[in-house]
């Protein structure tokens, strides 16, 4: 299986985790971040092994090391997140570092018909609700009583994040492809009005409905994909969860799913109403966030174009000039959300 050198990372899980061999690895998702691996043992006991994509990776992504740590660190808070089980940092074993925690069983919503599916209507209003309260959790941990207070630097996380992706964007072009000039002027809109930030805190950097696993009841269970987080606006994320928080009406999705559209989900009016009554924190600029959430998902997804060019995914190149459309939509998405921003 791509990702996994069976036999020495068989070897490791019996070591480390105390699985059982034979193993058995089954792809959970992979592509447009880590490849997450479902590992069962000999006994039954399911765990889960979180690497690297193959092929082409950009420089300071992927960073397994610091995402063990961001999990192992919160696993004590109120924020809800699977139990870390042993980080691997030896590349001879599995051609990169990967690390492993537990399996959490639940319902992750990825699309509408999951959604429809496998909850109800009071199960995907639970699911909003609780989705918020964990976020504000999440901005009230005290980030050095868990050990993360040298995560990154507190202040200027806008500028930061504006170089990093932009340039992530730079070194992501196509030979052959056409640069997305709506990225630049988005860059260069963002850079030249950034809000002041109210506090600095823990920031997810993907948070979304399908990051998290949720019980049958909505609550959620564990949030997962913390290879972006850092320190710094909490804003940022509240940004990011209203581009993806997709309503009845859209014209567009931000990823092509929109499990959000189903009966029973909050608005993104009731969301952001919950979030600022939690923290107390001014919502009334958001939508500058929400341009950056637009653009920065533009930029990531530059970047898995270029990984699937580059032989990701095993070769199979079917649908790969989709991610170069959803870069162009989710830039245009972008300026039209500064339009409404002073």
């Amino acid at each position: 299986m791509e990702g996994i050198d069976e036999g020495p990372v068989t070897a490791w899980l019996a070591e480390h985790v105390d699985l059982e061999p034979p193993l058995g690895f089954e792809l959970i998702a992979g592509g447009r971040s880590n490849l997450t691996f479902k590992v069962l043992d000999a006994a039954g006991r399911p765990v889960v092994l979180r690497r690297p994509p193959t092929g082409h990776v950009l420089p300071t992504a992927h960073d397994m090391t610091r995402e063990h740590r961001v999990v192992t660190a919160l696993g004590p808070t109120p924020v809800p997140v699977p139990v870390t089980l042993g980080l691997c940092t030896d590349p001879s074993v599995n051609t990169a570092p990967f690390y492993v925690m537990e399996y959490v069983d639940g319902h992750v919503l990825r699309d509408l018909a999951t959604a429809e599916r496998e909850m109800d209507e009071a199960g995907r209003r639970r699911a909003g609700e609780s989705l918020v309260e964990v976020l504000a959790a999440l901005h009230a941990v005290d980030v050095e009583a868990v050990g993360l207070g040298d995560l990154g630097r507190r202040e200027g996380y806008l500028a930061r994040q504006l170089e990093r992706w932009h340039g992530q964007f730079d070194r992501s072009q196509i030979d052959g492809v056409e640069r997305h000039g709506a990225v630049d002027r988005v860059y260069e809109r963002l850079s030249s009005s950034i809000p002041a930030q109210q506090g600095s805190t823990i920031v997810h950097g993907d948070y979304r409905l399908d990051n998290a696993v949720l019980a049958d009841d909505g609550t959620v269970a564990a949030v997962l994909d913390w290879e972006i987080c850092t320190l710094g606006d909490p804003l940022a994320d509240v940004g990011l969860l209203m581009v993806y928080w997709t309503e009845p009406g859209d014209t567009t999705a931000a990823l092509g799913a929109a499990p959000t559209v189903a009966p029973g989900f909050a608005s993104r009016e009731e969301l952001r109403a919950r979030y600022a009554a939690a923290t107390g924190r001014d919502l009334s600029g958001l939508g500058y966030y929400v341009a950056f959430g637009y653009w920065k998902l533009a930029c990531i997804l530059q970047g898995v174009y270029a990984r699937y060019l580059g032989g990701a995914g095993g070769g199979d190149r079917s649908g790969v000039d989709m991610f170069g459309v959803q870069v162009r939509l989710l830039a245009e998405a972008a300026e039209q959300s500064l339009a409404g921003v002073a």
